[in-house]
């Protein structure tokens, strides 16, 4: 059987490696897994609380539409309920968005290097073009270059951008002047979709970030995802939500599957949207462990960059291949992000300060046995 060329020649994407894994891998019995970017607190109480009730109801389907969570949303996000579906996880929802507003080898995607990988792999999956352009040299996305080549290739049939804001894997976020800008250069047109993944939005503390939410109403082709994964504390759930102009969601909702998003995850994630006390100390489990983060990387005079999610990217300065085994070897799973380009540099995710810490020693104790580039 005859498959195409752009199925043969994906990589498919690579989640963080599984403790389980990695205990039966090295024998080991303790392990530190800070490379998923998931809620070091676990999920909220009151999410756990309405699942247990809803299990003895899995004998039936769940709503189709999402009724109850959908306007929750509404609700919170001050978004009209017409303008929310729903996704398994909002890598589904990306997924769609290509299928639907993209032909198969004659139109393409727009989105920055070194942006979420997701993109590229539902892209090509897709046997849709990706197009991209270099970040800056502090890992910010240039939204000048991405309009800059919108306009400089009409033939390209670009009709899906991504901006991953903040951006995995930098934690990098882009607003200000230059994002006022690209939205007057791209918005309101009605030949391409600009798509903003939220997914970190909960993490920013850049004064100078704006939130789609902000701005939504005012342009008919801005797109927003969310997750629940992140500061909800819900990625086991896989729960996403797209909010978007109507006449998106009228083909978004012919083309996803029915039942989707399973009942246990539409009620948690009601119940996680009330409540605020989590939400809360998720961020400032965040925070508090990215000042620790910083605090100790400059005190290994490794360089990082500054995050606005739940994450830090920092240099090793060394081959990230033999970092990587060194501290799985130790109980440590972090994420070396070679597949973005990056040779040396890791992704470590902020757990509880217990976990924190025992990746910074394993780190520290891995600079003397792993040998520098260069």
């Amino acid at each position: 059987m005859k498959v195409s060329a752009q199925i043969l020649n994906l990589i498919p994407y690579k989640p963080g490696k599984p403790i389980s894994e990695t205990q039966r891998e090295f024998g080991l019995t303790e392990i530190v897994k800070l490379a998923s970017n998931e809620n070091p607190l676990g999920p909220s109480p009151k999410a756990v609380e309405a699942v247990q009730k809803y299990l003895s109801q899995q004998h039936r389907y769940p709503d189709p539409v999402g009724y109850e969570l959908v306007k929750k949303i509404s609700e919170k996000w001050d978004v009209p309920a017409s303008q929310i579906a729903l996704g398994n996880g909002s890598n589904e929802i990306i997924d769609l968005l290509i299928r639907i507003f993209c032909e198969p080898s004659t139109d393409s995607i727009l989105t920055s290097e070194a942006a979420f990988v997701a993109y590229q792999v539902c892209a090509q999956a897709a046997r849709v073009k990706v197009r991209t352009v270099p970040l800056r040299e502090d890992l910010t996305i240039d939204l000048k270059a991405i309009a800059d080549h919108f306009f400089r290739n009409p033939t390209a049939n670009i009709h899906l951008i991504f901006i991953p804001n903040p951006n995995n894997p930098t934690g990098t976020v882009v607003g200000g002047a230059e994002l006022e800008e690209f939205l007057v250069r791209l918005g309101n047109r009605d030949d391409v979709l600009l798509v903003f993944d939220e997914a970190y939005t909960e993490y920013v503390r850049d004064p100078k970030f704006k939130a789609a939410s902000s701005f939504y109403k005012k342009y008919s082709n801005v797109l927003v995802l969310k997750t629940f994964s992140k500061v909800y504390g819900m990625a086991g759930l896989r729960l996403g939500a797209l909010v978007a102009p109507e006449y998106v969601l009228e083909y978004y909702n012919r083309v996803r599957n029915p039942f989707n998003v399973n009942d246990l995850a539409q009620v948690a994630g009601i119940a996680v949207l009330d409540d605020e006390d989590y939400v809360k100390a998720s961020q400032k489990a965040v925070w508090d462990g990215l000042e620790y983060f910083y605090k100790e990387l400059s005190r290994l005079n490794l360089k990082y960059y500054p995050s606005e999610a739940n994450f830090v990217l920092f240099d090793t300065q060394r081959d990230v291949e033999q970092v990587n085994l060194n501290l799985l070897k130790k109980g440590v799973i972090l994420r070396p992000v070679q597949n973005y380009g990056f040779k040396t540099l890791m992704r470590m995710t902020v757990g509880n300060m217990d976990e924190n810490k025992k990746a910074i020693a394993a780190i520290e104790k891995m600079l003397t046995e792993v040998s520098e580039i260069g």
